[in-house]
């Protein structure tokens, strides 16, 4: 769901933005191959950065997070 005059976070953005060596690698790699997964699923269990990094890259790029008020997840 998109608001007008805003844009959703981009996939990855954080981690490229962070220059974080696993997405490096990953942008090396071609989408969906063995390899790329093997990697993907490293950085999906032992992420070099915190939630709280994440969060605060989050305030200073200007992101805000959005929940419906009532009936949303």
């Amino acid at each position: 769901m998109s608001i007008e005059g805003y844009r959703e976070y981009q996939k990855r953005e954080f981690c490229k933005d962070v220059a974080c060596p696993v997405q490096k690698r990953l942008n090396s790699m071609e989408e969906g191959s063995e390899e790329y997964e093997s990697v993907r699923e490293e950085c999906m269990k032992a992420c070099k950065h915190t939630t709280r990094e994440f969060h605060y890259w989050l305030i200073e790029k200007g992101f805000i997070i959005l929940k419906p008020d009532k009936g949303g997840a």
